[in-house]
């Protein structure tokens, strides 16, 4: 996939370090030293937590908040509910209601904090409004609070890549076709493609979920299956790329 080795080496570099830290710009003052680029990712979503969520939407239980945020971090790309955070809550003994959580999310994402990912239908053509999936605006930012992204990847890698697509400028939803889920569904000016993503395909059963969504999908959209793979799994018309090589490529 490249025709010099330090190439590929430097960019393999470059990746691991995305992964750990994310993509702030101002980290480049701090030369990726470790302690230094947690302490500023700290300092950023606290700021964030205190000025832009607490005090803008009236909150008074940092805990609270402090303890859902956590919940959603930990579970980025996962499909879940205000009822299942509720439930979860109450089995620690703690009764939240989820009219609460909702609120509480949606301070978030009006702070920038997550996106929330709505579903829609591939078949019904229609956005279901349950279950839906978050995702957090720097990965880096999870390194810091909770940690794991290297354990992770597989999050940390969905995370990326809708990033990515709304940096482009798309709308992205979550599909769904029959009972099988799409990662990515990305709209922009009248045009579609849709998006699994994978760490690694390294079974049949996975090849077989992750193209096996896309070849159900009955429509000539441009349909992709990412991965940290480096051989190319294309088949049925159906594109495979390395993960980093998609990154770099924003033709797409």
């Amino acid at each position: 996939m490249y025709s010099q080795e330090k190439s590929s080496k430097s960019t393999d570099q470059f990746f691991d370090q995305y992964v750990q830290i994310g993509g702030f710009p101002f980290l480049k003052h701090f030369s990726h030293e470790p302690d230094a680029t947690s302490q500023y990712l700290m300092d950023l979503y606290n700021s964030v937590l205190i000025k832009d969520v607490m005090k803008r939407n009236q909150f008074r239980d940092i805990d609270l908040l402090e303890r859902i945020l956590l919940y959603v971090i930990a579970h980025v790309g996962e499909t879940f509910s205000a009822n299942a955070i509720s439930k979860y809550f109450k089995s620690e003994g703690r009764k939240v209601a989820p009219e609460t959580v909702l609120n509480q999310l949606k301070g978030c994402e009006e702070a920038f904090l997550f996106h929330r990912v709505p579903r829609m239908d591939l078949i019904g053509k229609q956005i279901i409004q349950v279950n839906e999936k978050y995702y957090i605006a720097d990965h880096g930012i999870r390194q810091a609070v909770y940690g794991n992204n290297t354990r992770d990847l597989q999050r940390i890698l969905e995370n990326m890549i809708y990033m990515e697509m709304l940096r482009r400028g798309y709308k992205v939803f979550v599909g769904r076709v029959g009972n099988r889920e799409v990662d990515f569904v990305c709209e922009k000016a009248g045009r579609r493609l849709y998006l699994q993503v994978s760490y690694l395909l390294a079974s049949k059963e996975t090849v077989e979920r992750e193209f096996g969504a896309l070849l159900a999908i009955e429509d000539n959209f441009p349909k992709y299956v990412l991965s940290m793979d480096r051989f190319d799994f294309s088949r049925q018309g159906i594109i495979h790329h390395y993960i980093p090589d998609f990154l770099l490529n924003d033709q797409i």
